[in-house]
């Protein structure tokens, strides 16, 4: 052992001498090796794996260990007698040291970081900690400091902080809204646009609406892919919204595994599942999108609108028709009945007056367009809805009618077609504007619910025209039946039509008895069943 350091410490001891007579045979460089407590305490500080100094009240270093050597670059020879701020570099800030003094000359502990300059003239970071000493009076005699070389681990430190920063502004700078989760679905870490959703979108942690959104369509699926750590891509969601309307996303997500950091896991390997998730709005190009369907669906209307004038044309030109050719059946009847012969020319020109009218109903027959049963799909009423009173926006703006859409959120599908179930509802949108506009009513408001229960989709349609009187409710939904006072041209197949498509569709509609504002239908669908 290495004894310069501590005969210095001994020889600038404030007492002149040892504190006991062990130490002062180390001192005289005896061997301690069978000696006590002591020696075994002093071979410590020598071989501690921390830098220890002992300096008197002025800070004038009397005792270096190795350990000081190798961190700071100072022999004994080179260091003892001298001040410790020999080892301090300018870069440190001048309060630092004085909350330093203040600190030990109080008999305080004082632990903090100093910027140090090793012998060979580089800077390295000091973790410092300075203890006062004192004697049997409370009174401070030396001051012990032990420090350690955390430049490394600093600079790791750093470096670690610095690619968290870089990774918060790239999460934070990209145009879509990110978020991890852990295993257990808690947000770990997320960007600004993700946070915007929390109040934008009104549906608590939106994280959480959108795994259940992706567990309830990816079934299965998604499972396999968490455990096979795979990602998914491109699933798109409908989301309805109080205040902006309908939003759409797009969602994406990889899985990724992380070693645990905790003490628990430094003899196990243990790990933990992450997920990337990644919500991107993509309502302006679904808008954009929506805007062409609804042009092509204003198409489609236009020549189904087409297709059943002609109809009804046909149809009640042969209602009309059907009406006399039935008076000149039965009178051919009563003629034939009589069996007098001098109206055998009036029954045959009856007769042939009946056939050319049968002749010119099997015609019209013939030139009805005809309508063929579209697929059946699973069908989303809100969807379809909403796409009907996009297509009558118009008319809903030049007759200033308010327009109060109320759908439920997650309504179920029911099994349809899309196109006939589209022609039922842009029917009843009509013949609610045609009621409220010929009526002429101060508040002109188009009301459209849905909702669901066990086992039926409903859809509430309501407007505040002048209703439609008790006692013809049961014959509006006959051919060519009319409330209007004049009829009107479109009077006739609405509803009928109307009516046959729900019972395609193994529904039911009625007219609400106990409203009194206007009229308003209540149809019903059984939802979709999914087979086992």
């Amino acid at each position: 052992m290495k004894k310069t350091s501590l005969q210095f410490l001994w020889t600038h001891s404030s007492k002149g001498k040892c504190i006991n007579k062990e130490l002062e045979a180390i001192m005289l460089g005896e061997d301690i090796d069978n000696r006590g407590p002591c020696g075994l305490f002093i071979e410590t500080v020598e071989q501690a794996p921390i830098a220890i100094s002992i300096t008197d009240k002025k800070a004038s270093i009397l005792y270096v260990n190795e350990e000081f050597t190798l961190v700071t670059g100072y022999n004994p020879a080179d260091i003892l007698g001298q001040n410790e701020s020999l080892l301090s570099d300018k870069s440190t800030p001048r309060h630092v040291y004085h909350d330093l003094w203040r600190t030990i000359s109080s008999k305080k502990v004082w632990h903090g970081r100093l910027v140090n300059r090793h012998k060979s003239g580089h800077r390295y970071l000091a973790d410092l900690t300075i203890t006062p000493m004192l004697n049997s009076e409370k009174q401070i005699t030396h001051y012990i400091g032990m420090h350690r070389d955390v430049t490394a681990a600093y600079e790791s430190e750093k470096k670690v902080h610095n690619q968290k920063l870089l990774i918060e502004s790239v999460l934070n700078s990209s145009p879509i809204a990110m978020v991890v989760l852990d295993d257990q679905d808690r947000v770990i870490l997320d960007n600004q646009l993700y946070k915007a959703l929390v109040t934008d979108l009104n549906k608590g942690e939106p994280a959480l609406f959108f795994l259940k959104l992706l567990r309830d369509e990816m079934g299965d699926l998604w499972q396999q892919l968490q455990l096979a750590e795979q990602g998914f891509n491109n699933r798109e969601f409908r989301v309805e919204t109080r205040g902006q309307g309908v939003r759409w996303f797009s969602c994406a997500g990889n899985w990724f595994v992380e070693k645990e950091i905790n003490a628990d896991a430094f003899f196990e390997d243990n790990s933990k599942r992450y997920l990337i998730l990644t919500l991107t709005d993509i309502t302006k190009q679904r808008r954009q999108m929506e805007e062409l369907h609804i042009q092509t669906l204003k198409t489609m209307m236009v020549e189904d609108e087409r297709v059943r004038g002609i109809r009804e044309t046909l149809l009640g030109a042969m209602h009309q028709i059907q009406m006399p050719m039935n008076q000149i059946k039965a009178a051919e009847q009563i003629i034939r009945h009589k069996g007098d012969a001098q109206h055998d020319g009036l029954l045959q020109i009856l007769r042939q007056i009946q056939a050319s009218g049968e002749e010119a109903v099997a015609m019209m027959k013939k030139c009805i367009p005809q309508i063929y049963q579209a697929a059946v799909v699973p069908v989303n009423l809100n969807k379809v809805l909403h796409e009907m009173m996009m297509l009558s926006e118009s008319r809903f703006q030049s007759h200033d009618i308010e327009v109060h859409w109320q759908p439920m959120q997650a309504l179920p599908t029911i099994l349809g077609s899309e196109n006939r179930l589209r022609i039922l509802f842009k029917q009843l949108i009509d013949n609610a504007i045609e009621a409220m506009v010929q009526s002429d009513c101060p508040e002109q408001r188009l009301r459209i619910t849905t909702d669901s229960d066990a086992d039926l989709a409903y859809v509430i349609v309501e407007d505040t025209g002048p209703g439609i009187p008790v006692g013809k409710r049961a014959k509006v939904f006959e051919p060519f039946y009319t409330t209007r006072p004049m009829g009107g041209n479109q009077a006739g197949m609405g509803l009928v039509m109307v009516k046959e498509i729900i019972n395609q569709h193994q529904g039911l509609i009625e007219i609400d008895p106990n409203y009194h504002q206007g009229c308003r239908f209540i149809i019903s669908f059984p939802m979709r069943r999914v087979s086992a």
